[in-house]
Protein backbone atom coordinates (compact mmCIF):
# COMPACT_ATOMS: atom_id res chain seq x y z
CA UNK A 1 0.00 0.00 0.00
CA UNK A 2 1.41 3.34 -1.13
CA UNK A 3 1.12 6.54 1.56
CA UNK A 4 -1.56 8.89 0.23
CA UNK A 5 0.34 12.31 -2.17
CA UNK A 6 0.90 15.01 0.33
CA UNK A 7 -0.79 18.74 -1.39
CA UNK A 8 2.31 20.12 -3.44
CA UNK A 9 3.36 23.36 -1.48
CA UNK A 10 5.22 26.30 -2.98
CA UNK A 11 7.21 28.45 -1.61
CA UNK A 12 6.26 32.40 -1.87
CA UNK A 13 9.51 35.16 -1.37
CA UNK A 14 8.40 38.90 -0.88
CA UNK A 15 10.44 42.03 -0.05
CA UNK A 16 9.07 43.63 3.14
CA UNK A 17 10.18 47.13 4.56
CA UNK A 18 11.09 46.28 8.47
CA UNK A 19 8.22 48.26 9.84
CA UNK A 20 6.03 46.25 7.87
CA UNK A 21 7.47 42.89 8.90
CA UNK A 22 7.17 44.62 12.26
CA UNK A 23 3.90 45.28 12.25
CA UNK A 24 2.97 41.76 10.46
CA UNK A 25 5.15 39.95 13.87
CA UNK A 26 3.34 41.72 16.11
CA UNK A 27 -0.34 40.85 14.76
CA UNK A 28 0.69 37.17 14.55
CA UNK A 29 1.95 37.35 18.34
CA UNK A 30 -0.93 38.72 19.73
CA UNK A 31 -3.14 36.56 17.74
CA UNK A 32 -1.58 33.38 18.75
CA UNK A 33 -0.54 33.34 14.90
CA UNK A 34 3.07 32.01 13.18
CA UNK A 35 3.91 34.54 10.88
CA UNK A 36 3.18 32.65 7.72
CA UNK A 37 -0.34 31.56 8.91
CA UNK A 38 -1.24 35.23 9.75
CA UNK A 39 -0.02 36.13 6.35
CA UNK A 40 -1.72 33.35 4.41
CA UNK A 41 -5.13 33.72 6.50
CA UNK A 42 -4.85 37.80 5.79
CA UNK A 43 -4.09 37.18 2.01
CA UNK A 44 -6.52 34.84 1.12
CA UNK A 45 -9.25 36.63 2.85
CA UNK A 46 -8.20 40.18 0.45
CA UNK A 47 -8.08 37.45 -2.47
CA UNK A 48 -11.68 36.12 -1.61
CA UNK A 49 -12.95 39.25 -1.40
CA UNK A 50 -11.46 40.69 -4.27
CA UNK A 51 -13.27 37.91 -6.08
CA UNK A 52 -16.44 38.06 -5.00
CA UNK A 53 -16.66 41.37 -5.58
CA UNK A 54 -16.09 41.11 -8.84
CA UNK A 55 -18.82 38.48 -9.04
CA UNK A 56 -21.81 38.31 -11.36
CA UNK A 57 -24.85 36.77 -10.87
CA UNK A 58 -27.20 36.46 -14.68
CA UNK A 59 -31.13 35.74 -14.12
CA UNK A 60 -34.25 36.20 -15.99
CA UNK A 61 -36.26 39.13 -15.49
CA UNK A 62 -38.45 36.90 -13.22
CA UNK A 63 -36.04 35.74 -10.95
CA UNK A 64 -34.99 39.37 -11.24
CA UNK A 65 -38.61 40.93 -9.99
CA UNK A 66 -38.87 38.27 -7.35
CA UNK A 67 -35.37 39.09 -5.71
CA UNK A 68 -37.02 43.03 -6.08
CA UNK A 69 -40.24 41.91 -4.23
CA UNK A 70 -38.48 40.05 -1.31
CA UNK A 71 -35.90 43.10 -1.30
CA UNK A 72 -38.89 45.56 -0.67
CA UNK A 73 -41.21 43.60 1.50
CA UNK A 74 -40.78 43.63 5.39
CA UNK A 75 -39.36 41.43 7.05
CA UNK A 76 -41.35 38.63 9.15
CA UNK A 77 -41.73 38.79 12.56
CA UNK A 78 -39.74 36.01 14.15
CA UNK A 79 -38.68 35.34 17.83
CA UNK A 80 -34.95 36.15 16.52
CA UNK A 81 -36.12 39.47 15.14
CA UNK A 82 -37.86 40.43 18.10
CA UNK A 83 -35.18 39.37 20.55
CA UNK A 84 -32.45 41.55 18.18
CA UNK A 85 -34.96 44.53 18.37
CA UNK A 86 -35.63 44.53 22.08
CA UNK A 87 -30.89 44.18 22.87
CA UNK A 88 -29.66 47.76 23.77
CA UNK A 89 -26.71 48.04 21.45
CA UNK A 90 -23.33 47.24 22.77
CA UNK A 91 -22.36 50.98 22.45
CA UNK A 92 -25.02 52.53 24.56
Amino acid sequence: MTAPARPRRDTLNIRIKTSERGLIDRAAELTGKTRTDFILEATRRAAEDALLDRTLFLVGPEAHAEFLARLDAPPKPNPRLQRSLKTAPPWK
